[in-house]
């Protein structure tokens, strides 16, 4: 009488346990695909794994993962974002004009551009919009804003900017401290913090949030103003690395900005992000878009392919451990 119900709980209890590893499995694979990076390189190129090396590996790890915190805070909310690209190259172009010779006008214009994110978010709310025909329209606005501003190559970033990117702290290069500060910054404030909850819950159970009271229009808008806060970040970080500007000088972190989300376990519906894991994942896309393929003698040409073919890897190696969390 007793074996039926001992045998119901082990099996029970084996089950909880199978899940819990596949869930553990599944927070630790960006790492674990940061980890693999690391050690290819390591192989390829020992002299690399150094201060020098990574400092030189890593130089635009930080608009990077900036733009990919900023696609996050979208994703979060059930929207993507088309036009971050081309708006980093905007603020780019801003950076290297506007905040260099009038500081004032240049800065005025950076809140403005944050204050159009946030009514971005009210029109995709209030009209029920796409957010990515939305997005990809700004697209255009923002690219034919920065060539009004900057139609060649030039401009310089402020001498401050400069400054502020070259710090070279002792035995830790200045992008990983950059990356692990982003990281716990983010984290707490969208992960530990009661607001965090109900701006994740907008993207997790909107219904749900709005039957407790909670505005839905002020946290999509609260989200995508983040998000341009987070952009402007990332184009003034990238430009203070490139020294000069051009229209055209974001328009690839569209595609890493969500390619980084989607590789740190972050998910496209259902308000799922990790922030750690997103900086996580455009850590390792830094590594694998240029040192990587360089280092394995892959050609130019060749390494946007190759960048597309790890990133399906790791994809798959999620949809496989997400079946065997069902």
């Amino acid at each position: 009488m007793t074996a039926a119900p001992v045998e119901t709980g082990l099996k029970g209890s084996a089950e909880r346990d199978r899940l819990a590893r596949a869930r553990l499995l599944r927070s630790l694979l960006p790492a674990l695909s940061l980890v693999l990076v690391l050690l290819a390189i390591a192989w390829l190129n020992p002299r690399a794994i150094s201060y020098f090396g990574f400092s030189l590996m890593l130089n635009l790890a930080i608009p990077i993962a900036l733009a990919t915190i900023a696609q996050m805070f979208v994703i979060a909310g059930n929207e993507l974002d088309l036009s971050i690209g081309t708006f980093v190259g905007f603020v780019g172009c801003v950076t290297a004009t506007w905040l260099k010779d009038a500081p004032l006008v240049g800065i005025l214009i950076l809140l403005g551009s944050i204050g159009v994110y946030a009514l971005l978010g009210a029109l995709i709310h209030l009209r029920n919009l796409p957010s990515i025909v939305v997005t990809l329209g700004m697209s255009f606005v923002w690219q034919g804003l920065a060539i009004l501003i900057l139609p060649k190559p030039g401009g310089k970033a402020p001498d401050w900017l400069l400054s502020l990117m070259a710090f070279k702290p002792p035995f830790i290069p200045f992008p990983i401290i950059a990356a692990l500060l982003i990281a716990a910054v983010v984290y707490f404030g969208l992960m530990r913090t009661s607001y965090g909850v109900i701006l994740r819950g907008s993207g997790g159970n909107a219904a749900a949030l709005s039957r407790a009271g909670w505005s839905l229009l002020k946290t999509k808008i609260i989200l995508f103003a983040l998000a341009g806060l987070f952009g402007v970040l990332s184009g003034m970080a990238l430009i203070g690395i490139t020294t000069s500007a051009d229209a055209n000088i974001g328009n690839g972190y569209t595609l890493l900005s969500i390619a980084g989300v989607i590789l740190g376990g972050g998910e496209f519906v259902g308000g799922r992000v990790s922030p750690i894991g997103a900086v996580i994942g455009a850590l390792t896309l830094a590594l694998a878009a240029s040192p990587l393929l360089t280092f394995m003698h892959i050609p130019p040409d060749w390494q946007v392919a190759a960048n597309g073919a790890i990133l399906i890897i790791v994809l798959a190696a999620r949809v496989l451990i997400s079946r065997r969390e069902r």
